[in-house]
């Protein structure tokens, strides 16, 4: 079953954050996964939510998305995206 990671991210440091946008795709195709949605534009349609940059990414399987998530190569980038922004993620399984 496929599973997406939702990502809503306010980008605080754009230079920072660029660095980590060069350097992940590798390791996100690296376990199957692959952008369905890249920071395009946003219509909130209903609620309250704000997103400011949307990401989601479709991986193979809850476990490729953990793969990647917990990747020792992919930490040191995760630290990156910390300093340079503020995030939600969420991991769902899809149909």
């Amino acid at each position: 079953m496929a599973a997406y990671l939702l990502v809503d991210i306010d980008v605080t440091d754009p230079l920072l954050y660029d660095e980590y946008r060069a350097q992940v795709p590798a390791l996100i195709a690296a376990q199957g996964g692959r952008y369905l949605v890249r920071g395009g534009a946003v219509a909130v349609l209903e609620g309250t939510w704000q997103p400011k940059r949307t990401v989601v990414l479709e991986f193979p399987n809850m476990e490729a998305l953990r793969a990647f998530w917990e990747d020792p190569a992919y930490q040191p980038l995760r630290a990156v995206r910390e300093r340079a922004a503020k995030s939600n993620l969420v991991a769902v399984e899809g149909v």
